[in-house]
């Protein structure tokens, strides 16, 4: 978790809502299955507005909770997995957010959580592919995981700049897929979202491979013209840093 957020969300409760929230820790911190209450009601009692860093108000007050529960491992874990099952893709969301803390917190925890994380990445929702794209996922997804999760996210149209550990874990085969993808787009005559560029040329080759810059010289002025686009696109990248660990 960002180091601003815990303060962050201390400056923005109300003096009603920090007392509630204190309650709230301790009686968890005495009864676990405390959680189950007042999970739920930190919306209501706390506030849902934006914090900073993509977390809520409601994020980061249930990220609290979450931390002080008295368990570990596989326990936690069930704890957790509970919350998350029962609960409204608010909920689900803070619990996706917090996958990292908790691990931080009780080593144990490990990759308890991955379960949740590929839940999310099985949905549709934007809100919860991108919670669960955060620290947890870019420590404990294997490559090919991790790679479609990106994919997933160019689709669904979810910023890379959004996803952890892009920088360290963007691999050639990742830079294929990308271009790949990238191709398909301009075959149907559709822009290529331009985020895609950056890992793309930090592995050279891989857009000559993808067969791209061959439809400027396709028949379909669709074609030919997002092509074009695509093209000026990747050149533009060519200033930019690459991805670490680049071929």
């Amino acid at each position: 978790m960002d180091p601003r957020i815990p303060i962050a969300l201390d400056e923005r409760l109300t003096a009603d809502a920090a007392a509630w929230l204190a309650d709230a820790v301790a009686r968890v911190g005495e009864d676990p299955a405390a959680v189950r209450g007042v999970f739920p009601a930190v919306g209501r009692r706390c506030g849902r507005g934006p914090l900073i860093a993509g977390w809520t108000v409601a994020d980061a007050a249930r990220a609290r909770l979450l931390a002080a529960l008295p368990l570990s491992g596989a326990a936690l874990a069930e704890e957790i997995a509970a919350l998350h099952r029962y609960g409204d893709s608010a909920e689900q969301r803070a619990v996706l957010r917090s996958l990292a803390l908790l691990e931080d917190t009780d080593a144990s925890f490990a990759d308890r959580g991955l379960p949740l994380v590929r839940a999310a990445l099985r949905s549709n929702d934007t809100d919860l592919i991108e919670s669960a794209l955060g620290p947890y996922a870019a420590r404990h997804l294997d490559a090919e995981g991790y790679r479609q999760a990106v994919l997933k996210s160019v689709f669904c149209g979810i910023p890379l700049a959004r996803i952890a550990g892009l920088t360290e874990r963007a691999d050639r085969e990742l830079a294929r897929m990308l271009a790949d993808f990238a191709h398909e787009r301009v075959a149907a005559g559709r822009d290529v979202p331009a985020d895609v560029w950056p890992v793309v040329r930090a592995h050279p080759g891989t857009l000559e491979a993808s067969g791209l810059p061959a439809e400027t010289g396709s028949p379909s002025p669709d074609r030919r013209e997002a092509a074009v686009r695509a093209l000026a696109a990747f050149s533009a990248t060519a200033t930019a840093p690459a991805p670490a660990g680049a071929a």
